[in-house]
């Protein structure tokens, strides 16, 4: 029998068939991780307890055998000294002193099993933990991979996206239409400075024959 009563609500049988069925496999290691770590502590404060207990049994049966010896050494002098009633009641503590040596020897023995099994147990326990702290390091860099991935996914669906040759083309066909503008432009300031040209050609052109044929009406003499 079990020297403690589990009181974890996720054991190590349990937890990879509660694993599969979970969303957050790593919120759900912490809980067992926290609830192991409650009862490693707990386990511990009882092995300590158990520990100073075997030390007084322990100690128990040292004295009782101690005085035992001593008791017997006594009733030994007795004799040889003639007080065989005092001898008698050295040999009756003897025996008290027997008799407690086998009470507590029985109750350090059943002590050191018990302690040997809470160390078992509590080797048991920090194994289980470190085993499924790793577990745990294991799932959150999975995680943090997966996390990592979606993270390149979205930013990379972004720039699959974009078709670079299609790009450039509405590019191409931007410039090409800006420049058209500017060409055009500059043909119709040409076709405006060639008007202007012909127009003051024309202009000179009528002024001199408006001067000459004044010249000639001068020249007319009067009368014709």
């Amino acid at each position: 029998m079990s020297v403690f009563r589990r009181v974890r609500d996720i054991t190590v049988a349990t937890l990879n068939e509660r694993l599969e069925q979970s969303q957050d496999p790593v919120r759900l290691i912490d809980q067992f991780l926290i609830e192991t770590r409650q009862e490693i502590a707990e386990a511990e404060k009882l092995h300590y307890q158990y520990s100073g207990h075997a030390k007084q049994l322990k100690q128990q049966v040292d004295q009782a055998k101690v005085m035992q010896g001593k008791r017997e050494e006594q009733a030994l002098l007795a004799l040889k000294a003639g007080e065989e009633h005092l001898a008698k009641l050295a040999l009756q503590e003897k025996l008290l002193y027997e008799e407690k040596i086998e009470q507590y020897s029985d109750l350090y023995t059943q002590s050191l099993e018990s302690l040997q099994e809470l160390e078992s147990q509590l080797h048991e326990l920090k194994t289980e933990y470190q085993a499924v702290y790793s577990k745990r390091q294991y799932y959150f860099a999975r995680m943090e991979t997966l996390r990592l991935q979606q993270r390149m996914n979205q930013r990379m669906s972004g720039y699959g996206a974009t078709d670079v040759p299609k790009m450039f083309n509405r590019l191409e066909d931007r410039v090409s239409d800006m420049e058209w503008e500017a060409r055009s432009l500059r043909e119709l300031r040409k076709a405006g400075e060639d008007f202007v040209n012909q127009a003051g050609s024309m202009i000179q052109s009528t002024l001199e024959q408006e001067l000459s044929r004044l010249k000639q009406k001068l020249n007319k003499p009067k009368g014709e």
